[in-house]
């Protein structure tokens, strides 16, 4: 599988980093679009890749060493005849666009050529399919970067891509397969220990005009400016937990959840969340409750709280329309219809959780949430069965479709819920809380080879099955306060559901966590799930096992190699691993 890196900022994403530096395309959230555009360059060419060259002879970079400053900027470096030449990929904070900087040193006089080429070739919708979208390339020279725009429209403008750069020299041209292929290169000649570099800024906007001074206001802030700002505002959220490998793991799943998870969109300038903003990611770039909110959000309020606000008023406007709706495009219209009882929680959890976290009961009152509030309780309201306290779903955690419509799991969140909402509002909703928890101890748990234990789902007409999906396991009870982890029932479930009998507890195997139907390889949810309900020691022994995406969270890992399976890029995931890691190591 090919590694990636990836850096972010709030509007522009660059989700495959190759190791020999190239970017093979950028990706940006558009409102218009309803989703997320991926600008690539053709076939096998990357749109942007660095090159140098050696008083005459071409640089090899397919060698080089990675890292990441602040567990998220990636660096590289590496030897090239007689000159140590050193990269960096930047996505400045606040800015339409990115920084890729090119350094060489010298050890003897040499002349050097830095630079780079690129393919604007194809640009690809994305909303959990990727297609290709029709449209016109153009380059000219333009006066407002003193260089070249690269446009790309549909009828009017659709956006525009921007380089500029001090003391380099460009070329551009058009393909006949339509694309459009340009070089910027700078020559020097260096004395020993001499250095030399090449930034290019590079702009993204509607047009011509807002792409060439996105890229201009980063020139005339500076490189050293641009990095020391963003530099600052990720050290102010690196979490500590004195283990540096686990530092870095949880520090590079936090950034990138809060970057691939939401972002703010290049035609409107509006907040969003999403599953990721990669399209790697099979479901990418579009609103799911429970992704968004029982998963990143946890890590992001860690992180953030004042962003997590953000998080809040997005899901109680632009989302709430459709709350509990299977998922939804990121203008809160209908995506894939369908019904989940955890979604419809979700927003409700996560409203709690950022209260207790901050203190901040304002939120409470504003008008956006208690209406919000009133429509979750509305719709709930429809799900309940009419001769006892259970409430239905009509797909899974998982987003498959159910066996039997009553989950235990799904209803242990309406318990939460209402619960919660007695303490937020003072709602007298205590009594039909404990008629919930009555109602899954009554209707729910079941005996099994002897022992009682919670089913995952019944009928309410005698029919029930043993099994547990990751997205919304039975693991977590106890984390979400229903029961205790020495509760007999809970420790008889788990014990089934881990037991070399279960199909898919993969016991015995190098990483035993769960997996479900829906992808048949141990979660990287199930890791999380055991991290928060004390198999720690386990749970890290597995995560160990495997080098996930890169080091960022994915949907399935094999249950032998670690290898990643599906999933690739999961941006949510990766907020509830580093919340997960956060949580277990702090105990």
């Amino acid at each position: 599988m090919t590694k990636y890196y990836v850096t972010s900022n709030e509007f522009i994403s660059l989700p495959t980093i190759r190791e020999d530096g190239a970017l093979e395309g950028l990706t940006f959230l558009h409102m218009r679009a309803k989703g997320m555009l991926h600008v690539k360059g053709a076939g096998e060419e990357p749109l942007l890749r660095p090159m140098a060259a050696v008083d005459g002879q071409p640089v090899d970079f397919a060698e080089l060493n990675w890292d990441r400053d602040q567990y998220w900027i990636p660096r590289f470096s590496g030897p090239g005849q007689g000159v140590a030449f050193e990269g960096c990929i930047l996505a400045p904070l606040g800015e339409r666009g990115f920084i890729y900087r090119l350094t060489a040193r010298a050890c003897d006089p040499v002349e050097v050529c830095l630079g780079f080429e690129g393919c604007f070739g194809e640009v690809w919708h994305a909303v959990n399919e990727n297609k290709p979208v029709k449209g016109e390339k153009h380059a000219y020279a333009s006066g407002w970067n003193h260089a070249f725009v690269m446009d790309f429209r549909t009828g009017l403008p659709l956006f525009s891509l921007a380089p500029m750069a001090e003391k380099a020299e460009w070329k551009y041209s058009h393909g006949q397969d339509d694309s459009i292929r340009f070089e910027i290169t700078r020559t020097v000649h260096l004395a020993p220990g001499e250095e030399a570099t090449l930034d290019v800024y590079w702009g993204v906007g509607y047009e011509e005009v807002a792409a060439s001074t996105a890229a201009k206001e980063m020139l005339r802030q500076g490189w050293a400016e641009e990095y020391a700002k963003t530099q600052r505002w990720l050290a102010q959220r690196i979490q500590r937990v004195g283990h540096e490998h686990l530092q870095e793991l949880l520090n590079l799943n936090m950034f990138f959840s809060f970057f691939f998870g939401s972002g703010i969109t290049l035609d409107t300038e509006e907040f969003c969340l999403v599953t990721s903003r990669s399209p790697r990611y099979y479901v990418s770039a579009a609103y799911w409750d429970r992704d968004s909110l029982l998963w990143s959000f946890p890590a992001i309020l860690m992180a953030d709280p004042e962003y997590a606000r953000e998080m809040l008023d997005y899901t109680f406007t632009r989302q709430i329309k459709n709350v509990g709706i299977h998922s939804r495009f990121i203008d809160g219209t209908v995506l894939e219809p369908g019904f989940e009882l955890d979604e419809l929680c979700a927003p409700i959890i996560a409203l709690k959780r950022y209260v207790d976290r901050t203190g901040d009961r304002i939120i409470l009152e504003e008008a956006h949430v208690r209406r919000g509030v009133e429509r979750i309780l509305r719709i709930l309201k429809t799900k309940r069965h009419p001769g006892t306290h259970l409430y239905e779903t009509f797909l899974q955690p998982t987003d498959d479709m159910h066996t039997y419509k009553y989950l235990t799991y799904d209803n242990v969140l309406v318990w939460r819920i209402l619960t919660d909402l007695q303490e937020l509002y003072g709602l007298p909703l205590l009594e039909e809380a404990q008629r919930v928890k009555d109602a899954i101890y009554q209707q729910c748990v079941k005996v099994y080879n002897g022992k009682k234990v919670f089913a995952w789902s019944v009928d309410l007409e005698g029919a029930w099955d043993i099994y547990d999906e990751p997205p919304g396991s039975l693991l977590l009870l106890p984390w979400y306060g229903f029961c205790s982890a020495y509760d007999e029932i809970y420790r008889n479930t788990v014990a089934v559901i881990r037991d070399p009998e279960y199909k898919y507890s993969f016991a015995g195997k190098p990483i035993a966590e769960i997996g479900c139907a829906h992808a048949p390889h141990p979660w990287v949810l199930s890791i999380c799930n055991s991290l928060l309900s004390g198999n720690t020691e386990q749970a890290l022994r597995h995560l160990s096992r495997t080098e996930l995406d890169n080091g960022i969270a994915c949907e399935s890992v094999h249950e032998e190699t670690g290898e990643c399976m599906t999933g690739a890029a999961f941006a949510t995931c990766a907020g509830f691993l580093a919340f997960a890691l956060k949580e277990a190591l702090a105990k």
